[in-house]
């Protein structure tokens, strides 16, 4: 009686530690995983960081009566990127809680996006999202979707986005949409000199729209996807009033 319940025991036990084991290999892969993704996106902002502060080679792609702008150039290893500047009449608080803080009511204010998800929160500064594009150029550009690692960062006055296409095991492709890429692609953010209530935005969009479709088409509707976004922006933000956030 006294070996059978010492083997007894000694069963559960091997079984406890082995599935503490298991539990801590789980716990070191998610732990890794976290860190790659931190990881992935502190290159990204730095590579689209890199892009900006190139001032050679841009040309313009499209230019508002407002002072609105979009230009573009191609970068080895990367392709055609563009770039979106605009003086936005609000605080840069106010963007940045916008952006970053509410970034899953996007949908709401921006026809061109259908749905934004976090997925997961890595921290405070990571974060892995999901985005639904809407249709676009007359339905010739089809429902596209991004699985993106995004991180966010404040450099003095200055707030940085940044992010890039990344793996998520969760969210698998869906039937009927094309997953579509980021490139390195950020936002920068800070105080117009001179009218700190005013805020400077710069938006690098580097993107692959998979499937098949002709250049001028793509170009056309990423800069027009950059215009419309700056003045849905102005729009939602003229309308509606919440308090500050700091990032």
């Amino acid at each position: 009686m006294l070996l059978a319940t010492f083997k007894l025991c000694a069963g559960s036990s091997y079984r406890h530690m082995h599935n503490m084991k298991g539990l801590r290999h789980q716990a070191v892969l998610a732990i890794g995983q976290e860190l790659a993704y931190i990881q992935q996106g502190e290159e990204a902002m730095q590579k689209a960081l890199g892009i900006l502060s190139s001032q050679e080679g841009w040309k313009e792609e499209n230019q508002q009566t407002n002072g609105d702008k979009v230009l573009s150039k191609v970068v080895p290893e990367v392709g055609k990127v563009f770039r979106l500047e605009v003086v936005v009449d609000q605080p840069m608080e106010r963007l940045y809680e916008e952006l970053v803080e509410r970034m899953e009511a996007m949908g709401e204010w921006n026809p061109n996006v259908k749905e934004i998800k976090v997925l997961q929160k890595i921290g405070k500064d990571t974060m892995i999202t999901h985005e639904l594009a809407a249709d676009s150029a007359g339905s010739l550009v089809g429902p596209r979707d991004f699985v993106s690692v995004r991180c966010a960062k404040r450099r003095g006055s200055t707030c940085v986005l940044a992010g890039m296409a990344t793996h998520f095991g969760e969210m698998p492709e869906q039937k009927g949409v094309i997953r579509a890429e980021h490139g390195p692609t950020c936002m920068v953010l800070h105080p117009l000199a001179g009218s700190p209530s005013k805020t400077k935005l710069t938006w690098l969009l580097s993107i692959d729209l998979k499937g098949w479709l002709p250049k001028t088409i793509i170009n056309q509707v990423l800069s027009q996807t950059q215009v419309d976004f700056a003045n849905h922006l102005r729009k939602h933000l003229e309308s509606s009033s919440t308090p500050e956030a700091r990032c």
